[in-house]
């Protein structure tokens, strides 16, 4: 295992992050980090023989969390910010279709599994995401989702 980032590398955290119960002094599921926030590696280490965790220092929030690697990119990257976030419940606006049939009703709930990030040179950033929806996962654009209204 190599590390991607070294001690004192600005690194930018790129979804929330949340207490699983270990941070002393907050409660199960309470934000820690938002995501976009910009912070430096103070340490590396592994967790499980097999993962490497960063503990990085958010200024910012004047707190230090651990953080697995494909949480973070460099600061230095381009960020493109999005609406939703990883596990968040959403819904379609839309129907979707895939070659032809629809898989997806206007309506239907899912969860996103992921954000993708992109911006080629030239063109606008946009964030699409990975939502699974019942019994199908589907690569989608923001636009044709919105928060569950439940």
């Amino acid at each position: 295992m190599r590390a991607q980032y070294d001690y004192g590398d600005p690194v930018r955290v790129i979804r929330t992050l949340r207490d699983d119960g270990t941070y002393p002094g907050k409660h199960r599921g309470e934000r820690l980090v938002k995501r976009g926030s910009i912070g430096h590696v103070v340490d590396v280490g592994t967790f499980l023989q097999d993962q490497l965790i960063y503990r990085v220092h958010f200024l910012d929030d004047n707190i230090q969390v651990g953080c697995r690697e494909e949480e973070l990119i460099a600061a230095s990257a381009p960020w493109v910010e999005s609406r939703f976030e990883f596990l968040q419940p959403v819904q379609a606006v839309v129907d979707l279709a895939v070659d032809g049939a629809v898989v997806v009703e206007r309506g239907d709930h899912g969860q996103v599994l992921k954000v993708l990030r992109s911006g080629e040179a030239g063109a606008a950033p946009t964030a699409c995401y990975q939502v699974r929806f019942t019994g199908r996962t589907l690569q989608v654009p923001e636009r044709v989702l919105q928060e569950c209204s439940q």
